[in-house]
């Protein structure tokens, strides 16, 4: 079976799961649940502590895993993204008092405190700055205020909590996150040619979990068109309209009309159905897509 870490807890957790279950995958039915076998699709779930799943999935053990961004980079575990998930999204950046700082390079032998602490190591480093790197765990704002910092490193949401306390961010964003799915790094070998660690990207069960979470994603993205136009404005409506391939074009009993089936992006659904109406066309409806394949 293809054994896969989940989020058990925090903003990951819920998304992940709804995105499995749209995917076609059983989830827990009970949040003390810390694993739970597919058998109809040959899956074993482990519900993990979101900061662990990146070690877990870098020892081998599990093959694949859904964490954030951040998370995998923070853990320098020997992990990979493959997938984006497109939710759970932030910004993590530097913020300090008004006036302390205006970039990185006023970081220079300044205390930094953060949960991130890889991330922000690694991404001083890259630049050249020497600074001290505090470890804290949960809320970072207090640190300055108490005297332990003078600069703190955090996600960055709405930026409310921070001027709730006084300060603002500066510089470029350290970087961006969202959830991914992750996968060990490499395959090794033992000396009998065993693999030693979990299934490689190119494994079928793997391209399959990719496959439908990738389907989720698009299915997210787009809505199912469809209009009736007349002939002589078919080819002003279908560029309205391109699909994915090319739309579906079927003639209608009444001479001159055909029927137009199309995938549009769904933000831009209602003024694509504006330009169609303007054109001539009419009985334009839209309809959720569920899952699809590419």
């Amino acid at each position: 079976m293809l054994r896969i870490a989940v989020p058990n807890k925090g903003s990951l957790s819920g998304p992940a799961a709804e995105m499995l279950h749209e995917a076609g995958y059983q989830q827990r039915r009970e949040f003390k649940e810390l694993r739970i076998v597919d058998p109809g699709n040959e899956v074993e779930f482990f519900y993990l502590r979101p900061r662990d799943i990146a070690i877990y999935v870098a020892s081998g053990r599990l093959d694949l895993g859904i964490t954030g961004r951040d998370l995998l980079i923070d853990s320098g575990a020997g992990a990979e993204e493959i997938l984006p998930l497109g939710f759970a999204r932030s910004t993590f950046r530097f913020a300090a008092k008004p006036g302390t700082a205006n970039g990185i390079e006023d970081l220079k032998g300044k205390t930094i405190a953060t949960s991130y602490e890889g991330i922000v190591a690694g991404h001083l480093e890259e630049r050249g700055v020497d600074a001290s790197v505090v470890h804290l765990d949960g809320a970072v704002e207090t640190a300055i205020e108490l005297g332990v910092a003078e600069v703190i490193a955090d996600v960055v949401e709405t930026g409310t909590s921070l001027r709730n306390a006084g300060l603002e961010v500066f510089g470029e964003p350290i970087m961006k996150s969202e959830a991914i799915v992750i996968l060990p790094q490499a395959r090794t070998h033992s000396p009998g040619g065993t693999p030693t660690t979990g299934a490689g990207a190119e494994e079928p069960k793997v391209q399959q979990f990719l496959r439908r979470l990738q389907g989720v994603l698009v299915a997210r993205t787009y809505v199912m068109m469809d209009y009736d136009c007349r002939v002589e404005q078919l080819e002003k409506a279908v560029a309205l309209t391109p699909g994915l391939e090319s739309p579906t074009v079927s003639p209608l009993h009444n001479e001159g009309w055909v029927a137009v089936r199309a995938m549009v992006p769904a933000k831009e659904a209602q003024r694509i159905m504006d330009d169609l109406y303007a054109i001539g066309a009419r009985a334009i409806l839209t309809t959720a897509i569920h899952a699809c394949r590419l």
